[in-house]
């Protein structure tokens, strides 16, 4: 590394060697994995194919080579939010996220310190979830991914707040990332689940934990990251403030201040594709809270990862250097 190490902080994976879930965990319909060849598989949910895969999510040769040709000096290697469980009964979520969190460990082993690893915890028992967590970074987990929801619960609920609460007490960086979208014949084209209904869930979590007063009862040193650039979040600032003064009989919420007053308790990455929109967020939420991810190794991912910091000609260097190390960094607790 030269200088500072350029941070991914939004990756995934899919580690090999898990057994089947059903009989491991109880329950039925679980995902699986359709071995097709060395480098390809398919993620399963049934009988239905769900994505399919290469080997740089489970192989970190591969990995490594592409951060090298991408200049990624450091990634943080989260669960791929399928397999979080969270619909299921609380004992079963436990016995999935301690399956992949341990595969996860031995995956990224292999990739010496380049790769941090993020766990996953069954978020609809707190206590369960606390445990996990706590089990994971004693082990050498370096924070979570969280899903944005569990059901009809949003981030303002109470048990994902004393989750949250816990979090900053340990130290431990949350990273949330959308997942079960809705479906219906609108949306189960194009895929517009995720074109549409990912920057949704994500703009929507971030107003329950601004509207359900949780960034007014959260410790502000949680350091937490939402993905896809905060969703949609940032380009509709205006409209949720407009309505937090005009219509503060519905929208106000649990709320001490309005949307915008929490812009600094949070931070987003930079997978948004356009200059223009990366200008947006840097200048919505501010060059302290921006930091570089990729999806990798997705194909909605960026790729080259970082390719869109790099073209921002309206970046100082100062900036572009917080926006590709010194900002993940501090989000790590490595600044």
């Amino acid at each position: 590394m030269n200088g500072r190490p350029v941070v991914d902080v939004h990756t995934h994976l899919v580690p090999r060697g898990w057994p089947e879930l059903s009989g491991a965990c109880g329950g039925t319909g679980w995902p699986w994995l359709r071995i097709d060849s060395e480098r390809h598989a398919m993620i399963m949910v049934g009988e239905s194919e769900f994505r399919p895969i290469g080997a740089e999510c489970w192989d970190p040769a591969v990995r490594l080579a592409d951060m090298d040709e991408d200049g990624v000096d450091l990634q943080v290697v989260s669960p791929t939010p399928v397999f979080f469980g969270y619909d299921r009964p609380a004992h079963q979520a436990v016995k999935v996220a301690r399956i992949f969190n341990d595969l996860t460990l031995e995956t990224v082993a292999a990739g010496g310190d380049r790769l941090i690893p993020f766990c996953q915890v069954p978020l609809q028992d707190p206590d369960a979830a606390c445990a996990e967590l706590d089990r994971c970074l004693a082990a050498g987990h370096a924070g979570v991914e969280i899903g944005n929801h569990v059901g009809d619960r949003d981030l303002d609920d109470e048990g994902v707040v004393t989750f949250l609460q816990h979090c900053a007490a340990v130290g431990a960086p949350v990273f949330v990332h959308p997942w079960d979208m809705p479906t219906g014949p609108r949306l189960d084209r194009w895929m517009a689940r995720w074109l549409t209904g990912m920057p949704a869930e994500t703009h929507l979590s971030i107003l329950s934990m601004v509207l359900g007063g949780v960034f007014d009862r959260v410790p502000q040193t949680l350091r937490l990251c939402f993905a896809h650039g905060g969703g949609s979040f940032p380009y509709w600032l205006g409209r949720a403030d407009n309505a937090w003064w005009r219509r503060g009989d519905l929208v106000r919420g649990r709320s001490e201040h309005p949307p915008s007053h929490y812009t600094d308790r949070f931070l987003v990455d930079s997978v948004v594709f356009e200059p223009s929109a990366l200008r947006l967020l840097v200048d919505t939420l501010g060059e302290d809270h921006v930091v570089l991810g990729s999806d990798y190794p997705y194909p909605l991912g960026e790729r080259p990862v970082g390719q869109v910091v790099h073209e921002s000609d309206f970046l100082s260097d100062k900036q572009r250097d917080k926006l590709l190390s010194g900002n993940a960094l501090g989000f790590l607790g490595r600044a």
